[in-house]
């Protein structure tokens, strides 16, 4: 509380000053608003920022670095990463790491998925140059001390038993085991049995391997892009190269289910989808809103999806359905999510794929299709409000395909998706081969082949 009162003090204080010093000035001081800017240098780096004034920054180092760059010598090694970002490296211990962002105030959080590995901090902007070296000695200089990487084996089991707690983590988990022959169908989590079985030298290699300058993304909120762009040119070009190239995707279809009893069934069935390049993925974003992805509001109802309306018909039990679409470089997965009681799940199923096929016949309406477009405008918007969604946001697009698209951009691909556009996109999901993972009490679910 007193950085925060010092900090408001110190932003009056110059506002006071310069005010002062242009004293026979009318108007007051004022912030124009800045766009995003984007710099790829020579080495493939690119730099995004956008300076928005904020007494809060935000930066973070992006990396093509994800599960799906996991060879079977070396699978769980990313999870072992992300556990391992505040350890010691050439630079700094890592009590020093702790320490030093800590005394400042603010934050270093590591996170990965399929296809990336994001390290982030923040700080007020006056502390940047203090995180700044933080945050390069961990994504640059990694030590892998064995002592220290032999004490994450207890943590990792920890965070994989807590994945497991969440029954829709391990629904989406099984799903790509289940979906893809390759890459997309590593895990997020390391497998039992490579626990404190993944060396120091297989940490190094994957990380000489992947955290190269063409396959990162250098992204700052609240900071200035030339001070942004030279910290890329100093430090975040040392390693040269693509580095290695991952295996292409390749979709397969199947099943994975697994029985744990309980009151509630958990089943994700889908097609292979659209990657988040190609054209037709923002026809299948406008397809999800259609059928419905959730309540729009906090705790509120879902009176407007039609997978609901549909599924509502048929049973009075409580349940919970939503469509389902995620995207990567080369793949997509496109489907139906249900959670129900167990004796209903054929039947809701049934419903929410009868309601797909409804749409894949072309029974949509202009009301719903624009509708449907409004609310995947409203959640792009809405996401970019806070800074970990714009960062993610810039972040995503910097690294995947070295440029920004602004929200009114976006808004004219969604407005530009025409009825035919979605009902495609549904026909694509029908006459796909499918993939299914259920979860739960499986008395009632049907086999992939049965829908």
């Amino acid at each position: 509380m007193r950085g925060i009162s010092q900090l408001s003090r110190r932003l009056y204080g110059v506002q006071a000053a310069r005010k002062l010093e242009t004293a026979a000035a009318v108007e007051p001081l004022k912030f124009h608003p800045q766009e995003v800017q984007v710099t790829k240098l020579p080495s493939g780096l690119v730099i995004a920022s956008l300076e928005n004034y904020s007494p809060a920054s935000r930066i973070g180092v992006l990396i093509k670095a994800g599960s799906r760059f996991e060879t079977a010598d070396n699978l769980g090694v990313t999870h072992l990463l992300r556990l391992a970002a505040s350890l010691t490296t050439k630079g700094a211990s890592a009590f020093r790491i702790c320490r030093g962002v800590e005394a400042v105030g603010g934050s270093l959080s590591v996170s990965s998925s399929r296809e990336t590995m994001v390290y982030t901090v923040d700080c007020l902007r006056d502390h940047i140059d203090t995180v700044m070296e933080y945050l390069i000695n961990v994504t640059t200089a990694p030590e892998f001390r064995l002592w220290e990487v032999s004490d994450l084996t207890a943590k990792v089991k920890l965070d994989k038993e807590l994945g497991k707690q969440t029954p829709q983590i391990g629904v989406i988990e099984n799903l790509h085991a289940a979906a893809y022959k390759n890459a997309l169908s590593n895990s997020l989590y390391c497998p039992d049995y490579m626990m404190g079985h993944i060396s120091t030298e297989q940490m190094h290699t994957f990380v000489q391997n992947n955290f190269t300058s063409a396959r990162m993304a250098l992204v700052g909120l609240g900071v200035d892009h030339a001070v942004l762009k030279q910290v890329g040119e100093q430090f975040l070009n040392m390693r040269s190269g693509t580095g290695t190239v991952g295996s292409k995707a390749v979709y397969r279809g199947g099943e994975l289910r697994h029985q744990t009893g309980g009151d509630l069934t958990h089943a994700l069935l889908v097609s292979e989808g659209s990657s988040v390049t190609a054209a037709e993925a923002t026809a299948f974003s406008v397809l999800q809103c259609v059928l419905g992805s959730g309540p729009r509001v906090k705790r509120g109802s879902n009176s407007s999806s039609k997978l609901s309306q549909a599924v509502s018909k048929i049973t009075a039990q409580p349940f919970d359905v939503s469509a389902f679409n995620v995207s990567y470089t080369d793949s997509g997965l496109f489907g139906v999510y249900t959670i129900c009681h167990p004796n209903a799940a054929k039947d809701v199923m049934s419903a929410a794929v009868g309601q797909v096929n409804d749409v894949a016949q072309g029974n949509l309406t202009a009301a719903d299709l624009n509708r449907a477009k409004n609310q995947l405008k409203a959640d792009c918007l809405m996401s970019i409000e806070s800074c970990e969604g714009l960062m993610e946001a810039i972040g995503t697009q910097a690294l995947t395909e070295g440029t920004y698209h602004s929200p009114e951009v976006m808004s004219h691909k969604i407005d530009a998706v025409s009825s035919a556009d979605v009902v495609s996109a549904a026909g694509k999901f029908m006459s796909g081969k499918k993939t299914m993972s259920a979860s739960g009490h499986l008395v009632n679910t049907p086999f992939v082949d049965e829908i």
